[in-house]
């Protein structure tokens, strides 16, 4: 692994490191942000992962979340959101290829050699910092905004036991129903649509939930709303009477303003879980 950069940062160290990834068979990047309380041992953990276009850097430098976390104890770690590489493979599209893994494992050709983001979410980065940094797996929380909301909801409901809370910021909640995830899912995954199901933060949440507390935050002018379909996780919220809070912002868009509003609660909301 190798150290691209490190900074102080309310009292912690905000650092950025690159490694060859096995999952994703190219290098990846990462940002991990540990708070002073980790030089006397492991702290827990927060994931964040970040939406369509976006690298490690955007949430690192905009969302505000490093500050909240120092005041916590907690680590944050910002996953890149696609590999990336000379030879692999991307389109045209904001949305398809670089910046827009969605946190899946693709099976389809050109996507399949290294569109492996779920494994490398879910086991292979988890596995690096906890080898190599002052983090305490035991306690590990999930949030990500847009596509990266849809990642942490999908992942925190499949892995029943490895986070103690998930939130989202305008999450992408019903890709299999809109235009942000029928291109991305029948790209990666293929035309078969029950292949897609485990991908779906609504059809999961139906079926599943998620076995501790849940916040989602959306505003009211996000200019992408109908993309995201929030009515369809609130439904299925209902239907399974999962314990949620569902926050509908009045004036916000889909911008980083709007997630470094409510950062502070998503913050504390995962520390109390955290501490339990």
């Amino acid at each position: 692994m190798k150290t691209v950069s490190e900074n102080a940062c309310f009292g912690g160290v905000q650092g950025v490191y690159s490694h060859a990834s096995t999952a994703c068979a190219c290098d990846m990047t990462f940002g991990l942000f540990l708070p002073k309380e980790a030089k006397a041992g492991p702290v827990p953990v927060l994931w964040y992962l970040s939406g369509l276009t976006c690298t490690h850097e955007n949430a690192m430098t905009k969302a505000g979340a490093q500050a909240w976390a120092a005041r916590e104890g907690i680590a944050l770690v910002f996953p890149d959101t696609s590999p990336r590489g000379e030879d692999v493979a991307d389109d045209e599209a904001y949305d398809l290829g670089k910046g827009a893994g969605f946190y899946v494992n693709a099976t389809e050709a050109p996507w399949a050699p290294h569109y492996r983001m779920w494994d490398y979410v879910a086991e292979e980065l988890p596995a690096l910092i906890g080898r190599d940094f002052a983090v305490d797996l035991e306690r590990q929380s999930i949030t990500g905004h847009s596509m990266g909301g849809h990642g942490a909801l999908t992942l925190a409901m499949a892995l029943p036991g490895r986070y103690r809370s998930v939130s989202a910021f305008a999450p992408i909640c019903n890709p299999s129903g809109a235009d942000w995830g029928r291109k991305q899912l029948t790209a990666y995954l293929g035309a078969d649509e029950a292949a897609w199901a485990r991908h779906d933060a609504s059809k999961v949440m139906r079926e599943t939930g998620f076995d501790g507390p849940v916040l989602v935050d959306v505003g009211t002018k996000d200019q992408f709303i109908d993309l995201l379909r929030p009515e369809t996780l609130a439904q299925a919220v209902a239907e399974r009477r999962q314990q949620a809070e569902l926050r509908l912002q009045p004036g916000y868009d889909h911008s980083y303003f709007f997630v470094s509003s409510f950062m502070e609660d998503h913050v504390s909301f995962h520390a109390e879980a955290l501490e339990a």
